[in-house]
């Protein structure tokens, strides 16, 4: 539990200081508009979210192992402590509240202290990617929909998605045009100017010429709204009232909250961190989450939180480092001390702009739309996390990712990947039998693999596979236990409840191929004596044996299994390395890569790239499949390249009788087998691409004259 100040410090590259600077300056400006409003939210003078945008970010950034999130006055910490504020029956903004939001903001950073030292960060290891995805984007979505108000000359949201979207409706009954043109023309330049020019500073020129706008348009008189003056000055420093509010109600209130701010920031932390790859360290970052609220408390803040709007934007300047976080805290107390004038003059929808487009910047809806290309499932939790957060607040969407990412964990485990195995004539090695009809079962033996640990979940689909592929002449079933590492008391019980069925059908059961621990777990499990009676063994060869089958094994059919030589080994073993690779999808990947290559023709009218190009690594029935692809996209070829198409079509059948005379050179025995496919390919031409295949047929029988 050492802590290592400085890290994101250490070894500085001195060309990441000019980005480190102006991102921090940047981030210094967009804190003004964010933190004063969220002071408000919390209960407290505006001014005292530029007092939060000081010290706390300067030691979070001497603490954090993230070399680009920035911590600030949030929204999520912001509400529930005027939530709470409320509810204890303090008026928001008074003298009472200005005391007790600094207690509150006391004992969380007393309860992130303690999940520092009970090493809390762990629990972040449990969040799926589509989980903290649909999280990070549940935020930004609701920080935006707080915001839209005051794009319009109305004031921020509160609240959750009907709260926001019933404020927004109420807001839009009062609009102010200028302000909306503002803001939504603020907006424009920004978001093309990220595709455009992504280097430019935009949002401070956009608050440059906002400010000069004010200074010379009369932007108040048409309903403009800016922002406030605030008077110069520094935070005074002092020890919290802590008879302002009752201890129960403060240790219980505060709790909550730090639940909420160790899980939001940790989350969108690591989320940024997957994105950028680098890694953090959870449990110190929970150590800085903690000081930075110390600091808070006795400077009279609201509490602080880690900021996706202020971190989205360091990223969009290309921060490099926790020098940004920190310049951003000294360019505040200089603000602060000789340039509060300035803030009266900044236009709020401007600002509001470049929150929101910073914003938009950190979702992830990216991954959503790829999650529902490759996993409906996965879709579904993010879409479930997401919305958690946008309807239920972060406090319950929090919970709900949490619930959601053992519930994905369980469905996963629940239907493991499994197969029955089997083996190719000639050969020692069991795989798997959906490989091809070269794979053949051991005669009398069921041989089941099962992937994955055992337990209460997943124990009821092992035991229905081997029940329902049992036949009248099993002798034995064999469980392959190699991706087994544990199982709990449930999954023991019904092993115990298999065997014994078995047992009574006269069929011997064997498990074998796992590591020693789990051996260990079945005697503390009550299964001791599966060991003692023999049907525990190291290796599925040992259970065979066992049971007097020796190599080479009967395989069902009678099909012959007699030892092969090496290099017939070596052949079987290389035969369609490209339909073991892809699968099911194999036609489709040949395909694809087809395509690709047209493509690049089309680029370089290199005609022989076809025939050596990327796919000559193939082993040679591979080869000949992909040759039949190229005579289906003949004519598309002759189109491209200008070349005669009896010329390419010569080409194709001399490349594939070079790849025949190679295998019956090297493989002989392997001559007959390509012949048969070869057949078959020929048949799914003719189907397919009439013309060529009689177009091949022609120069088959110009050979032979």
């Amino acid at each position: 539990m050492k802590l290592q100040p400085f890290q994101t410090l250490k070894h500085y590259d001195k060309k990441n200081f000019p980005k480190d600077i102006l991102a921090g300056i940047i981030i210094m400006a967009v804190s003004i508009p964010i933190s004063m409003g969220y002071a408000q939210i919390a209960g407290l003078p505006a001014v005292y979210g530029l007092y939060g945008s000081v010290f706390p970010i300067i030691l979070f950034g001497l603490f954090s192992t993230s070399p680009q999130f920035i911590f600030g006055v949030d929204a999520a910490p912001a509400a529930l402590v005027g939530s709470a504020i409320v509810g204890l029956g303090i008026e928001s903004g008074t003298k009472e509240a200005m005391a007790a939001v600094p207690v509150l903001t006391f004992f969380v950073a007393l309860w992130l202290l303690a999940f520092y030292f009970m090493k809390a960060g762990k629990l972040v290891n449990f969040i799926s990617a589509p989980v903290m995805g649909g999280f990070i984007t549940g935020i930004c979505t609701t920080i935006i929909l707080m915001q839209v108000p005051k794009l319009m000359g109305g004031t921020a949201g509160v609240g959750e998605l009907f709260e926001l979207a019933e404020h927004i409706a109420e807001t839009l009954k009062t609009i102010n045009l200028p302000s909306l043109v503002i803001g939504l023309t603020a907006l424009f330049i920004l978001l093309v100017s990220k595709k455009v020019m992504p280097k430019f500073p935009m949002a401070v020129a956009l608050m440059a010429a906002g400010a000069l706008m004010t200074r010379f348009l009369p932007v108040r008189e048409w309903g403009v709204q800016t922002l406030a003056a605030v008077e110069p000055g520094m935070p005074e420093w002092s020890i919290p009232d802590f008879s302002a509010i009752a201890p129960k109600d403060a240790i219980i209130t505060s709790l909550s909250v730090a639940v909420v701010i160790m899980a939001e920031t940790l989350l969108a932390e690591n989320s940024f961190a997957q994105k950028n790859g680098y890694k953090i360290d959870d449990n110190q970052e929970i150590f800085a989450f903690s000081m930075g609220n110390f600091v808070a408390a006795f400077t009279g803040c609201c509490l602080i939180n880690g900021s996706v709007s202020r971190s989205a934007m360091g990223e969009q300047y290309q921060a490099k480092t926790q020098l940004t976080g920190i310049v951003a805290g000294l360019s505040m107390i200089i603000l602060l001390l000789c340039g509060t004038g300035f803030i009266g003059y900044l236009p709020i929808p401007v600002l509001t702009a470049i929150v929101i487009s910073a914003l938009l910047g950190a979702t992830e809806f990216e991954l959503a739309v790829r999650l529902w290309k490759v996993s409906r499932t996965e879709c579904f939790i993010f879409i479930g996390a997401f919305f958690g957060v946008l309807m239920l607040g972060t406090i319950n969407g929090v919970l709900i990712g949490i619930i959601l990412s053992f519930t994905e964990m369980i469905i996963r485990t629940s239907k493991p990947a499994r197969c029955f195995l089997g083996i190719q004539p000639g050969h020692q090695h069991f795989r798997d039998l959906r490989e091809g009809s070269q794979i053949h079962a051991v005669e009398g033996v069921l041989i089941y693999r099962f992937s994955s640990n055992l337990f209460f979940a997943n124990i009821g689909v092992l035991q229905k596979d081997i029940e329902e592929h049992i036949k009248d002449d099993t002798k034995a079933v064999v469980l392959d236990a190699g991706g087994i590492g544990s199982l709990d008391i449930t999954a023991a019980d019904r092993l115990e409840i298999l065997y014994k069925s078995l047992k009574k059908k006269g069929i011997r059961f064997y498990m074998t191929e796992h590591i020693a621990d789990v051996n260990e777990q079945l005697r503390k499990l009550g299964l001791g004596y599966l060991i003692e009676e023999g049907c525990v063994r190291r290796t599925i060869h040992i259970a065979l044996k066992d049971m007097g089958i020796n190599r080479p094994y009967p395989l069902e059919g009678g099909v012959d299994n007699e030892e092969r030589s090496a290099s017939r080994k070596r052949a079987d073993n290389r035969v369609q390395e490209f339909v073991w690779a892809f699968g099911s999808e194999t036609e489709e990947e040949i395909e694809r890569q087809i395509v690709l290559q047209i493509e690049q023709l089309k680029k370089t009218g290199d005609v022989e790239n076809l025939f050596h190009g990327r796919w000559a690594h193939m082993e040679a029935l591979d080869e000949d499949e992909w040759l039949e692809h190229l005579e289906e996209h003949l004519k598309e070829i002759v189109n491209i390249s200008g070349k005669d198409e009896m010329t390419l079509a010569g080409k194709l059948e001399a490349h594939r009788k070079e790849v025949h005379d190679r295998i019956a050179k090297e493989h002989p025995e392997l001559a007959e087998r390509f012949k048969e496919r070869r057949h078959l390919l020929d048949e799914h031409l003719k189907e397919h691409r009439p013309e060529v295949y009689e177009l091949v047929l022609e120069l088959r029988e110009k050979r032979k004259e």
